[in-house]
């Protein structure tokens, strides 16, 4: 399956962003992407650092893009992950939303919230594990990847794939958190034996990758930082190698009590 990750400056203008992405997604088409992602709240903004609240949001023009991806979707055959905000009543919600070449619009809600999150979301309540094309795919955002149990929740499930999707960015260059960042990456990646993709705003400086990790915790492809554009990535299923194997039967010991 061809995978396409699209990293570019997300703002308060949801017209402005519904441009980028409906670019991206026909530059994704023309190299034949099966699977396109943006980044958290790529739609909307993310408040407060591209708008200024989640009450400042046009959630009739929200409802009008999102039905433009779902038809984008259809019509290019092609899955398109993109973070926006869902309001249902008075509550919000952090959001990525997973629209199918079939039509189908699924959604993600963010669980692990603080700070400005806190201030403006509640807590999501889907596991966010999802098939596409036959594979087990888990979605994750931003700040959960501080937190192991949300990606053992995918293991347990059987997930081959994990998509990380950030608003992870700074007012100043900071190489050590970004580092710090790709190397919980990487360790989500070994600990649960799967393949870890990442995207990430470009707003400010950007403080989290872009990128495609291995299993094993190899970086096997990074987008250059703060630099809009599209990487590719084709995945392929491959045999279990040794060291694998042996992470894999640890795991499921300890995921079924038996140290």
């Amino acid at each position: 399956m061809r995978i396409g990750l699209y990293q570019f400056p997300g703002s308060g203008d949801m017209g402005k962003n519904y441009e980028t992405i409906e670019k991206a997604v026909s530059q994704a088409a023309s190299q034949k992407v099966r699977f396109l992602a943006f980044h958290e709240c790529a739609l909307t903004g993310y408040p407060p650092l591209e708008v200024p609240s989640v009450s400042e949001v046009d959630y009739a023009a929200a409802a009008k893009y999102k039905e433009c991806l779902r038809k984008l979707s259809i019509e290019h055959s092609m899955y398109i992950a993109a973070g926006s905000i869902e309001k249902e009543k008075d509550r919000y919600y952090n959001s990525m939303l997973l629209f199918s070449p079939e039509g189908k619009a699924d959604i993600y809600g963010k669980r692990a919230l603080w700070g400005w999150d806190r201030d403006n979301f509640v807590p999501g309540s889907q596991q966010g594990i999802y098939e596409v094309d036959g594979i087990r795919m888990g979605i994750r955002i931003c700040f959960e990847v501080r937190f192991p149990e949300f990606f053992r929740e995918l293991y347990r499930e059987n997930a081959e794939l994990c998509l990380v999707s950030f608003c992870d960015i700074s007012q100043a260059e900071n190489i050590e958190r970004y580092e710090l960042i790709k190397a919980h990456l990487r360790t989500r990646a070994v600990e649960n034996v799967f393949t870890v993709l990442s995207v990430n705003d470009i707003s400010s400086f950007q403080t989290a990758p872009t990128a495609v990790i291995d299993p094993n915790g190899a970086v096997l492809l990074e987008m250059e930082r703060n630099k809009e554009g599209l990487l590719i990535y084709d995945y392929v299923r491959s045999e279990d190698s040794f060291g694998m194997l042996g992470r894999k039967r640890i795991s499921d010991e300890l995921v079924d009590g038996c140290p």
